[in-house]
């Protein structure tokens, strides 16, 4: 009795005004939360942490040093606001602005990061590779992004039947909690290796042996026991 009634509500809830748009609404919010979740996090991760181990084996604070880790701090914050929006809070025209505000702002500053870098410490091609997933995951997201939400996309350009809506709004379907502390759990994951990378940098900067450009930093065994 209670399955029939609960098809029941169903079958009314299709036959409401509006009631497709509702479930299109809730559908293109479910992938959205599928993609962040399942492809663009865990790429994200996955290139930060290759590019951290990277930095380390070149020896970036003995070489570049604190700036350049600043920089790598700044463009992981730059990728990971528009990330946690489209998790928290529903996507309007609002949050792909911020969206692509972040984008520009990323790419902009992998430049900087590369042309600071040059000369001060050796970029190696393994590297390289993993500054190009790194500059386009974001790429990505902010695609996915703008055509799963096209009205508001067009509405923030002032163009289509909507009005762009700037309102920041937490999610009417919230993530549930376990995926909420895998989402935490990840943040920190990543957030800690590059927090070390900042630390190491600073004290060899306070311990003044940072490397001047042009010279040849020692590899990583050959410390003096430092």
């Amino acid at each position: 009795m209670a399955r029939m009634r609960a098809r029941t509500r169903r079958g009314r809830l299709r036959g409401l005004p509006g009631a497709a748009e509702l479930r299109r609404r809730i559908g293109i919010d479910e992938a959205s939360r599928r993609l962040l979740l399942y492809f663009i996090v865990p790429t994200w991760v996955g290139a930060g942490l290759a590019d951290w181990w990277c930095h380390r084996r070149t020896n970036i604070e003995r070489t570049a040093g604190l700036r350049e880790s600043v920089i790598h701090a700044l463009m992981m914050t730059e990728g990971g606001v528009p990330a946690m929006l489209g998790l928290f809070f529903e996507v309007n025209a609002g949050v792909l602005g911020v969206t692509l505000a972040n984008l520009g702002l990323h790419q902009a500053t992998a430049v900087w990061d590369v042309a600071y870098a040059d000369g001060r410490r050796e970029v190696t091609p393994t590297e390289q590779h993993v500054h190009g997933m790194l500059e386009q995951v974001p790429v990505m997201a902010t695609a996915f992004l703008v055509g799963l939400h096209w009205d508001q996309a067009r509405a923030l350009l002032g163009a289509g039947a909507e009005r762009p809506d700037f309102e920041l709004r937490r999610k009417q379907r919230p993530l549930p909690r376990p995926q909420l502390r895998t989402v935490l759990a990840v943040g920190a994951f990543v957030a800690a290796p590059y927090g070390e990378e900042l630390w190491r940098c600073y004290r060899y900067r306070g311990a003044g042996e940072q490397v001047e450009p042009g010279e040849q930093a020692d590899p990583p065994g050959e410390r003096g026991g430092s």
